[in-house]
This record gives structure tokens, sequence and C-alpha cells, in this order.
């Protein structure tokens, strides 16, 4: 491996390792919380180092190409903001008694494995190694889920450990059916896990084998994306957990499941046998987003509401990959960056106004925009991206989506549509009852940074009036691995 290349990868797993067991043993809040976004701010210069310094040369057990790349990228600058919002909004749940001095070590340093259980997913070389890593970041965050030790909170985390449990083992079958396919063509030991090699070596595979492995990794990675009907785990994690784990799980861990599927669709497409891939992810991501949009308008608390949302766009995300095609990977990858920075930025608006608030139901928040402007209108800029309207990225990559399917499927295309008229409809009239109208609730004032929330939503906005040509043919590179 290259030198600056493999010290940034090692740096990238290693500083969240380090930081966790620091953070493990550490007293004090204001040393945990500052430590916490020092070593997430570390994690995100070795992953910008990558991408400056150049990359190592793939190895037995780590890789980082073009495609990972963007995963490693978005996943520690999202870890990076997300900690800076959860260092003062977690430090009012300890004065609120929501949190013990115990509770709040304990959150800080799983913040860090969790964050190290996602990067060595995206730059595992060994499919082995990467459900591993899926597994303890999955474990992580139901630990995290759980941490209020409220009833509705031990509940969500039981429901989120049973199904993901059923998922990482239906996603474990599938991997040892990849080992089992590539066993005669590359033979015993560790080569036949390595990726690079699997991918160079795939058109041998038994067809029958790499056929029933990719379904039953779709359903075991698929249930960690959120996809219906496998998503029953997310509303509940999300309303139930901290606010800044809804943000990572929404904006990071989700994207995470998706990498492990799209280079499982890879090596499908590298066998001649190999089944289209295409039509499974796309009846999956469209029912997704059909379910999602209709559930959007029975939701009565205000983070089950975004939890919806994320269900939603993951569908269309897997959708566009689904489709295929330079135009709608390009979408695909355009989407997913851009929900992460959108969704984790609503949920930080959401947890200031569930702490000023004291309730997360929307029937007891109102007049945002009077009471917080500030607070009021980023929530309304956010909710005005999540539903695709223009100037924001996401009406982009919806627009380039919908082009592309229209030309190629016009049925599917109408689908598409009616769910993200459905969706639209929901999020808007919810918006209209939380940031306009009289004022209801408490107005105490908001205790963590607008920081990150601001500029998750000036880079969404950025990004939809113009992208930079480094950034677009960055990922039309992608979009062409990804066939």
């Amino acid at each position: 491996m290259n030198g600056l290349g493999f010290d940034a990868v090692a740096a990238v797993l290693l500083l969240p390792l380090a930081g966790a067991a620091l953070l493990a043993v550490l007293p004090g809040y204001r040393l945990t919380a500052r430590l916490n976004v020092l070593v997430s701010g570390l994690t995100l210069a070795a992953a910008l180092a990558l991408v400056l310094d150049g990359r190592p040369e793939p190895g037995t057990y780590l890789l980082v190409d073009d495609l990972n790349i963007v995963f490693i990228v978005l996943n520690t600058f999202v870890g990076f903001t997300t900690s800076v919002f959860s260092a003062s909004y977690i430090g009012h749940e300890l004065e609120s008694g929501r949190l013990t001095p115990t509770y709040l070590r304990f959150y800080h340093a799983m913040y860090q494995v969790m964050m190290f259980g996602m990067n060595l997913a995206l730059v595992a070389n060994n499919i082995g190694l990467m459900w591993v890593a899926v597994e303890l970041a999955t474990l992580t965050t139901v630990l995290m889920v759980g941490i209020y030790r409220t009833h509705e909170a031990l509940e969500a985390a039981w429901k989120y450990f049973i199904l993901g449990s059923v998922g990482i083992a239906l996603a474990l079958f599938g991997t040892i059916l990849v080992y089992m396919a590539a066993r005669p063509v590359v033979g015993e030991g560790m080569d036949a896990m390595v990726w690079t090699v699997l991918l160079e070596r795939a058109a041998g595979f038994d067809p029958a084998l790499v056929n029933v492995a990719f379904v039953f990794l779709l359903l075991g990675y698929g249930t960690k994306v959120g996809l219906a009907p496998l998503h029953a785990w997310l509303p509940d994690a999300h309303a139930e957990g901290p606010t800044p784990i809804s943000a990572v799980l929404s904006g990071l861990l989700l994207n995470v499941a998706l990498y492990a599927v799209l280079r499982f669709k890879l090596l499908l497409a590298a066998n001649p046998g190999g089944i289209a891939t295409g039509p499974l992810m796309v009846t999956m991501g469209l029912a997704s987003v059909l379910l999602a949009a209709v559930m959007l308008y029975r939701r009565r608390d205000i983070k089950r509401l975004f939890a919806y949302s994320s269900i939603e766009h993951m569908g269309i995300i897997v959708f566009a990959f689904g489709m295929g095609g330079p135009l709608a990977n390009f979408a695909g990858l355009l989407h997913m960056v851009m929900h992460s920075l959108t969704k984790s930025a609503i949920f930080f608006a959401v947890g200031h106004v569930a702490q000023i608030k004291g309730t997360q139901r929307m029937s007891e928040i109102g007049g945002l925009t009077e009471t917080h402007p500030w607070l009021g209108w980023s929530l309304v800029l956010g909710v005005v991206a999540i539903a695709g309207l223009p100037p924001m990225g996401i009406f982009m990559s919806e627009f380039l989506l919908v082009s592309s399917t229209f030309a190629r499927a016009p049925v599917l295309t109408v689908i598409l549509v009616a769910g993200l008229l459905l969706a639209f409809g929901a999020l808007l009239m919810r918006l209209n009852g939380l940031a306009f109208g009289e004022p209801k609730g408490a107005t105490a004032p908001a205790h963590a940074s607008y920081v990150p929330m601001f500029a998750h939503l000036a880079l969404v906005l950025a990004a939809g009036l113009f992208l930079p040509g480094p950034v677009v043919a960055w990922f039309q590179n992608v979009a062409a691995l990804l066939g």
C-alpha cells in the first residue's frame, strides 16, 4: 500500500477506536464532548487526505476506490457535524436529568465505536469483514437507541435488535453463499472473500448460487436500509433514541447498508448468468416510496414523521440504482448525498424543537417562525429541500431521476411521481402547523448549536444552484462503475 494513503486509511479507522477507548474512561461532560468533536474532526481530515493525497493499493482487508470514497467522505463529514450538534444537545439532556454522567460517558464512547464500525464497513475489501463491521455499527446504535432507559426507548431498542438480527442473519447467509460460489473458482482460503478478487473472477461463479445469494443479501442489508416491508424498526428507533443518533441513522447508517447492496450488485453484473438485480431493487424502492408517502399522513410524532421520510428517500435512491445507467446512477448518488445532508439538518432542527417545547407531539408545537425565527425558518428550508422543491439539491436529483425513468419506463415514472407528490403534500401540511399559525407550547431558548444545521442547509442549497466540475466528474465516474 502507498504510504500516505495507508496512513490516512489507518487514521480513519484507528482514530475513532482510540477515541472510544479514551471516552469510555474520561470523566466530565465538557471534556468528553470536546474530545468527541476533536476525534470526529480528525477522522474527517484523514478522509479528505484520501481524496487529496492519493489512495492506497487494495489489500487483503482494506480497499479505497472511486465508489467507497464518496461514502467515506460523506460519513466522516456528517459524523463530525453531528458531534458538534451533539456536544450541546446532550449537555442539555444531562442538565434535565434524562441522562446520567455514566450514561453520558457511555454515549460518547459508543458514538466513536459506531463511527469505527461504519468506516470499517466502507473500507473493507473482505465481504466477511464488511458483514462484521455492519453488525458492529448496528449493535452500537441499538445500545444508543435505548440509552434513555424508558419503557418506550427499551422497546424500540429491542425491536431494532430483533429485526436487525433477522436482517443481518440473512446477509450472513448470502455472504456464505457468495463464498461457496467463489471457492471452486478462486480456491479455499481468504481470497474467496476478497472483494477485488471476487469481482475479477465473478464470470466463473455458479450463477444459481450467486443469484440466491443476492436475494438474501438484498433482504438482509435492505433491512438496515429501511426498505419496505423490512422497515418497522426505523420509526421507533428514530423516535425514542437521542436526536443526534436519529441524524446519524438517517444520514449515515442507512447509506452504509446501501453501499453493501451496491457492492454485490456489481458482482452479479459481472456474472453472465446473474439475474437482473434492477427489477428487484426497483420494486422494493417503489414499495418503500409509496408506503412511506401514505404513512406520512398518519404521524403525530415529529421524529416519526421524518423517519418515514427517510424510508421514502432511501426508496428513491434504491429505485435509482435499480434503474441503472449513467443518468439514474448519477441521480442516485446525488440524492444520497443531498438526503444525508438535508435529513441530518432536519433532525438537528427537530432536536432543538423537542428541547424547546418539551415534546415531540406535533399537536403541541406551532408558530416556530414567530417564537424562534432562526429555527423556524431553518426547519421550513429543510422541509422545502426534503420535499424536492427548487432550488435545493434534492430537486435536481429527483428531476434527473424522473427524466431518466420517463425516457425508459414511463409507467414507472407515473408510480414514482405519484409517491413523490403524496409525500410532498403530507410534508407541507405538517410544516404549516409546525412553523406557522398561533404559537403553541413552551418558548424556552434553544440549547444546541445552530451551526451544523446551517452548514448542511447551505451545502444543499449550493448544490441545487451549482455543482462544481470536479464533483460532477467524480460522480459521473462512479455512476459509470455502477453500470
